[in-house]
C-alpha cells in the first residue's frame, strides 16, 4: 500500500479554554486532490497548522510522508497559507526566484520557473512590477505560484480560491488538476463545496471543530436523498402512486398550469423505477427531471446529523 502522503491522527488544540480542534484524524492518500471542507471557524486552518508543525497540537500527532515534520519532510511540501503576504517591495517574478532558491532550486532554473508560470497565470505582463503595484487577486496568484514553483510533490493550500475572481478560481481549478497529473498530491480547504466537488477525489468535512465525514465525494452524496421532479397534465392526486418510491411533496403548479410533485427517493429507488410506474399508471406526464444533490445537500445533513450540545470548534 502506498504511503499516505498526510496522516492525522488525534490532533488537538485549545486556545484559552475554546475547543478549536477535536481529535481529528484523516489521511490524504498520495496522488488524490482531497478537499478541506467547512466554514469558517470549523478548525480547518488550524488543523492544517498542526500537521505542518507550525503550532503544537495538545494532543495527537501528523505525519508527513510517514515521518513527524521536519525540514527534510517539509521541502517537499508546498504550502500557502491562509493569511496572504509576501514582500511587497521585490517585484514578482523577485518574489518567486526567491521562493524556488530556498528550496534548493538553482538561481537560472528558479528565474525561468518563474516566468514560465507568470506566463501560465495570465501574469506575464506583470513580471517586473512590485508586489505592493499589484492587484489582490494578482499578488495571491503570485503567493500560489510560490508555493508550487519548487515542484512539491505534496501541495497545501489553504483557502486558495478566496479572493479571486470567478474566471481566476476556474483557472486555479485548472493548475490543481494539472498538479494532480503530473503526479502531485494536493489538500486545499476551502467553505465553497461546489469546488471541492468539481475536483475532489476526496473530502475530509469539518463543523465545529471536529471532523463529521472522511471519504470519497460520491460517499458523500449518498447521504442526501435522491430527488425527482414531476410535472402532470392534470391535478389528479397521484400522491399514493408516488409515495410507493419516496416523500411526496406537492410543489407550486408550472406556469403552464401542469401539477408539479418532487419525490425524496427511498435509498435503492432508481428514478426509472418511478417513470414506468407513471407511464404503466396512464399519467401524462410534462417533464421528469431527476436532480442531482449537491455536496452543501450533504454538508448540511451530515452537520445537522452530528449536532451535540458540544460549544462551537474554532479557526
Amino acid at each position: 500500500m502506498t504511503m499516505p502522503a498526510l496522516d492525522v491522527d488525534g490532533l488537538t488544540k485549545t486556545f484559552s479554554g475554546f475547543p478549536a480542534v477535536r481529535q481529528v484524524s484523516f489521511s490524504v492518500p498520495s496522488g488524490s486532490i482531497t478537499g478541506f471542507l467547512g466554514p469558517n471557524g470549523a478548525g480547518k486552518t488550524t488543523t492544517l497548522r498542526m500537521a505542518l508543525g507550525i503550532i503544537r497540537p495538545d494532543a495527537g500527532k501528523a505525519l508527513l510522508f510517514g515521518q513527524p515534520p521536519t525540514q527534510r519532510t517539509l521541502d517537499r511540501v508546498g504550502f500557502l497559507p491562509e493569511e496572504r503576504g509576501v514582500y511587497r517591495k521585490m517585484t514578482a517574478e523577485q518574489v518567486i526566484a526567491l521562493f524556488a532558491r530556498l528550496k534548493g532550486v538553482p538561481a537560472a532554473e528558479a528565474r525561468r520557473r518563474a516566468l514560465t508560470s507568470l506566463e501560465r497565470f495570465g501574469l506575464a505582463a506583470s513580471a517586473g512590477k512590485k508586489i505592493k503595484e499589484l492587484s489582490k487577486g494578482m499578488a495571491q496568484k503570485v503567493q500560489i505560484i510560490a508555493a508550487i514553483i519548487h515542484e512539491p510533490d505534496f501541495i497545501i493550500l489553504d483557502e486558495p480560491f478566496s479572493g479571486l475572481d470567478p474566471v481566476n478560481q476556474a483557472m486555479l481549478e485548472d493548475v490543481i488538476l494539472e498538479q494532480a497529473k503530473a503526479g502531485r498530491t494536493i489538500l486545499f480547504s476551502t467553505h465553497v463545496m461546489a469546488q471541492a466537488e468539481r475536483i475532489c477525489d476526496r473530502i475530509v468535512l469539518m463543523a465545529r471543530g471536529s471532523k463529521i465525514f472522511d471519504g470519497k465525494v460520491d460517499e458523500a452524496l449518498s447521504v442526501v436523498p435522491r430527488l425527482v421532479t414531476i410535472g402532470v397534465d392534470s391535478h389528479d392526486d397521484i400522491s399514493a402512486l408516488l409515495s410507493r418510491f419516496g416523500e411526496v411533496t406537492r410543489l407550486e403548479p408550472d406556469a403552464d398550469g401542469a401539477a408539479v410533485w418532487q419525490i425524496a427517493l427511498t435509498s435503492g429507488v432508481d428514478p426509472q423505477h418511478v417513470l414506468r410506474a407513471c407511464v404503466e399508471a396512464g399519467v401524462r406526464l410534462t417533464r421528469f427531471e431527476p436532480v442531482r444533490p449537491h455536496l452543501h445537500d450533504a454538508f448540511v445533513r451530515l452537520v445537522s446529523a452530528s449536532e451535540t450540545a458540544q460549544p462551537a470548534g474554532g479557526k
